[in-house]
């Protein structure tokens, strides 16, 4: 066995807190850490550190295992593909998952229209294709995004993001041609009418519409603070981006395979967009990514104008064929919906003793609650307490927010239902303690 070998092997059996001192002195700062314990193993929706604590876990690592970790589909379709090859990079020699995998998200996106898909790795990476994309077909540089939005930390992923610390900080200049208009969120006084007059101001004062290539928006935003776009307003974008020839892009990172009681949110809405990001849950945590759009869209750049040397790797692929069987077989859209109305009855019975509650909001399994304090003026202090205590009694909970006043909700579809009332029980004590 060499040093190497040896030291990982003892590292292995190590504290949480040593590990964290190790991190610490080997890590940059600039990736954040949500919890300072150290994963072990998984299953399901439960989590082991390395000092042998099991946490129930309500963040699937950011609403990546809608299926859960390790879900048996999932793990056997990767093991047979690594009996077969674990790379060639799709578009050096090409495989007939890949091929087949596209044809599914074709068929399974909002739309009869033809349609054509292209695979990459990270959610990051499918939005700047998918801008990339839009200019190509429009031969246009302006996109419009929403304040709020999350859409990466690439340079163009923080440009089109809406919210400064911590994602822009420090890193400037951005990419031109990218405008921000308000998101409409009711209960912080913005309406529709406020955010289409703030568009429509934009194409006034800073772009003509004619110069604008794409609006793209979350149709829940992520980590914005999970609120979902008025029906209206979708309407609106929609024959805004039919008036001018702007490309409407929806990202469904965050809110695809079956998260809000639909496989992708756009459903609940009966507008289309023409571009779709997706991410996250596709691959039951292997790392994969596409854009799914019209396929005359799709075709606009030119051949080599898009790819990546690991997009749409085959282990990955193999993945998302067992997550999309296993959401069809385990009929995961009917289980986000009563899951999510279990949850949001269970939140909206603690309000009267919970004031700081000051929302409950989410569709399907998409839930959020927002805090406040007695003024109105959102609590962050509350919201991180909450997590704490939650964590200390063995359940992860995740943040979001502008404000970072909401906790979020993103338990795979697949817990068991006494593991989800365990937690719930742990998130009543939580806000009362």
């Amino acid at each position: 066995m060499t040093t190497a070998t040896l030291a990982h092997s003892e590292s292995c059996a190590t504290s949480n807190q040593a590990l964290d001192a190790r991190r610490i002195a080997a890590t940059p700062r600039g990736v954040g850490i949500g919890f300072n314990i150290y994963a072990d193993r998984a299953e399901n929706a439960q989590i082991w550190d390395v000092e042998g604590r099991r946490y129930i876990d309500f963040g699937s690592g950011i609403a990546v295992l809608n299926t859960g970790h390790r879900h048996p589909r999932v793990m056997q379709a990767v093991k047979d593909q690594l009996e077969r090859f674990t790379h060639t990079a799709y578009q050096v020699v090409p495989y007939e998952s890949s091929v087949a995998m596209a044809e599914r998200l074709n068929a399974a996106t909002p739309g009869s229209h033809a349609k054509k898909t292209a695979f990459f790795t990270t959610g990051a990476e499918a939005v700047e294709n998918a801008i990339k994309i839009a200019r190509a077909f429009t031969r246009r540089p302006g996109v419009v995004a929403l304040t709020g939005a999350f859409h990466g930390r690439t340079f163009m992923g923080m440009a089109l993001t809406g919210k400064v610390v911590p994602y822009k900080t420090g890193f400037g200049p951005f990419p031109g041609s990218i405008y921000h208009v308000p998101a409409p969120v009711a209960l912080h006084g913005v309406t529709v009418k406020h955010s289409l007059a703030a568009l429509n101001q934009l194409f006034k004062a800073d772009i003509d519409p004619e110069q604008v290539a794409a609006i793209i928006l979350e149709p829940i935003q992520g980590e914005g603070g999970f609120y979902v776009q008025p029906p209206e307003f979708m309407r609106a974008v929609r024959e805004i981006c039919d008036r001018h020839g702007i490309v409407m892009i929806a990202d469904e990172i965050q809110t695809g395979f079956a998260r809000t009681g639909k496989m992708f949110a756009m459903e609940h809405y009966d507008v289309l967009p023409d571009l779709m990001t997706v991410a996250k849950s596709l691959a039951g945590g292997l790392p994969l990514s596409g854009v799914v759009g019209r396929a005359e869209i799709m075709d606009a750049p030119l051949p080599g104008g898009l790819g990546g040397t690991y997009a749409g790797n085959a282990l990955a692929i193999a993945a998302a064929h067992a997550v999309l069987d296993v959401i069809e077989e385990e009929q995961l859209c009917a289980r986000a919906e009563r899951l999510g109305q279990h949850l949001k009855s269970r939140l909206n019975a603690l309000r009267k003793s919970v004031p700081q509650i000051s929302d409950v909001r989410g569709l399907g399994a998409m839930v959020a609650v927002e805090f406040a304090k007695a003024d109105g003026t959102p609590d962050p202090d509350f919201t991180k307490l909450v997590q704490q205590r939650a964590r200390d009694a063995g359940l992860l909970l995740l943040t979001c927010g502008v404000h970072a006043n909401v906790v979020r909700f993103l338990f795979p579809l697949t817990i068991e239902d006494a593991l989800l009332e365990e937690g719930l029980d742990i998130l009543a004590q939580a806000l009362q303690a």
